[in-house]
């Protein structure tokens, strides 16, 4: 099995990592799966829209939700996430099947056990190695889940490649 994490300080830079990965592997021809984050400045707000783009090349899904001045609660809007899991579901079945799976943050809602938790275990089912992004307060959630299998990879753009390369050369 090959799980790997990352986390970074900057706020959006492991967004911008994960993103800059698939572009880099797909132009190296692997097949991806998955979906990375992009976010959105707004600068009429305090807080950016989240956005996703579901890897290979599939549409870009607007994740976020305004819920209005002074509003403290999640902006995940989880009908949103749930469409991005559904087509990257169907990619984890396409013929050829993707060698990679590539998921933008193992957040609340997978700690809970929704969002792409259940694509993360097919994939690994599957044989598919999994890059995922994790933030400080799901680390341990995360953690629990990968049952002490996930290797932490540094924040490093060549570093993540060269892990990606091994672990799919090593699938083949």
């Amino acid at each position: 099995m090959h799980l790997a994490y990352v986390m970074t300080e900057e706020r959006g830079a492991t967004d911008r990592l994960l993103s800059e990965l698939a572009e880099r592997l797909q132009a190296k021809g692997l097949r991806l799966a998955g979906i990375v984050q992009t976010n959105v400045e707004c600068y009429d707000k305090e807080l950016c829209d989240m956005d996703v783009r579901v890897l290979p090349d599939g549409e870009t899904i607007r994740i976020s939700q305004s819920l209005g001045a002074g509003a403290r609660g999640c902006r995940l809007n989880p009908e949103a996430l749930e469409q991005a899991v559904g087509q990257v579901s169907a990619t984890l079945q396409s013929d050829p099947a993707p060698q990679l799976l590539i998921v933008n943050k193992f957040g609340k809602h997978e700690a809970d056990g929704r969002g792409m938790r259940p694509i993360i275990g097919e994939a690994l089912a599957l044989g598919i190695p999994v890059i995922s992004g994790v933030n400080k307060m799901n680390v341990e959630p995360f953690q629990a889940f990968a049952d002490g299998l996930a290797v932490a990879a540094g924040p490093d753009l060549d570093a993540l490649a060269e892990w990606a390369e091994q672990a799919v050369a090593e699938t083949a």
